[in-house]
């Protein structure tokens, strides 16, 4: 007799692995990094004390956080080989298609990649977070058909990946938008990007290839690309006035409303909390009010309806404002999604690193609903 098996369709709520770095409550709304809530860590840290805080078990000291910066900014610098054949690659191609090919192609240049003891995947590590950055913002400015930017010492992966996004020096509201959006994006436990990460190092690849696995789910609008869709749908509807009707006809047609809902969390995301406040606050500074007030009118529209509908635990996900922030921060559309993996590159490499510290092949099973006892026919009596 052959053993019971359950399913869960999405594998949802199903526990695949322990994990010391993250925990998500759903219920409650919380979201945790090793045991720091992330409201305190987006109003108290930032983004290089959140990298060392994933990859180790605390936050660090002064110093060990000078020690992180200069390793990140010694290894900010794509190797010149690679951004050569980056050059190269076909005008119009989709970012997230760009960047993990990049992400790919550096493989190749980084000498500890077919090395996985734990001195060689920390190296590794710090060269993918330090050159992710990098990576998008010289792949935008290549879609822009402008010249590349080089990164600035001394300076925080915020600050220059606005830099070399842009051309100018962010102001310190800029910096710190980004600075905390990259906080909050950080990581989020198994989600389909990490947990594609994983099963990917479970084999004992490489960490490139686990970061690859995990760019290719990362760029579907189901996850990463959602605030994408966000943006659209905020262009869509283009006036405050405008949301309370978009929003009933979305509803009545069966259309999702992007932003709006979230698989794990049964209440407000956590993450859109400051990230709403992120958007006013650069709405504010900026003298541009249009998408968050559009964002907000969107929000309590959608709010309204659900409610109506015994659907009040739908509330804005992470995904929600942030698009507003990207905006206006100057970042391109189509660029949102890569700019995700600029923050979620520190959860990923510590997944990868907690993976392969206590590794085990990552093989689950199915529940078979094919035919039974069927019997081969010789190829002459199939007509």
């Amino acid at each position: 007799m052959s053993e019971p098996k359950t399913f869960k369709e999405g594998l949802e709520d199903v526990i695949a692995g322990e994990s010391s770095i993250t925990d998500v409550n759903g219920t409650e709304g919380k979201l945790i990094f090793r045991g720091y809530d992330i409201h305190d860590l987006a109003l108290n840290s930032t983004f290089e004390e959140i990298v060392f805080l994933l990859w180790n078990d605390d936050l660090p000291n002064r110093s060990q956080l000078e020690a992180l910066g200069d390793e990140l900014d010694a290894n900010r610098t794509v190797p010149a080989e690679a951004m050569r054949l980056i050059k190269q690659f076909p005008a119009g191609a989709p970012p997230m298609d760009l960047l993990r090919t990049a992400v790919s192609l550096l493989a190749f240049y980084d000498p500890d990649t077919g090395d996985n003891s734990i001195p060689a995947n920390r190296r590794k590590a710090v060269r993918l977070t330090a050159q992710m950055g990098t990576l998008v913002a010289a792949l935008a400015r290549l879609s822009m058909d402008r010249p590349i930017i080089e990164p600035v010492s001394g300076k925080s992966t915020a600050w220059n990946f606005l830099y070399m996004l842009t051309g100018d020096e962010p102001d310190h509201i800029a910096e710190h938008a980004l600075d905390v959006a990259l906080v909050l994006h950080a990581d989020h436990e198994l989600n389909a990007s990490t947990f594609a990460a994983r099963v990917a190092v479970g084999t004992l690849s490489d960490m490139y290839s686990g970061v690859t696995a995990a760019l290719g789910a990362l760029a579907g609008p189901l996850h990463g690309g959602a605030n994408v869709e966000v943006m659209h749908m905020l262009e869509q509807i283009g006036d405050p006035r405008e949301a309370d009707r978009f929003v009933e006809d979305a509803l009545a047609s069966g259309r999702k409303l992007m932003g709006i809902g979230h698989r794990v969390y049964k209440t407000l995301d956590p993450r859109a909390v400051s990230l709403r406040y992120m958007s006013r606050q650069l709405a504010e500074s900026s003298g541009n009010r249009k998408w968050y007030d559009i964002s907000e009118a969107v929000e309590g529209a959608a709010e309204k309806a659900l409610a109506a509908k015994g659907k009040s635990t739908l509330k804005a996900n992470v995904d929600f404002f942030s698009a507003s922030v990207y905006h206006v921060l100057g970042i391109p559309t189509e660029f949102f999604t890569p700019v995700f993996a600029v923050s979620r590159i520190s959860g990923l490499t510590a997944h990868i690193l907690e993976q392969l510290g206590n590794n085990k092949l990552i093989r689950p099973r199915a529940i078979y609903t094919g035919p039974e006892s069927r019997k081969v026919m010789p190829l002459v009596h199939r007509g």
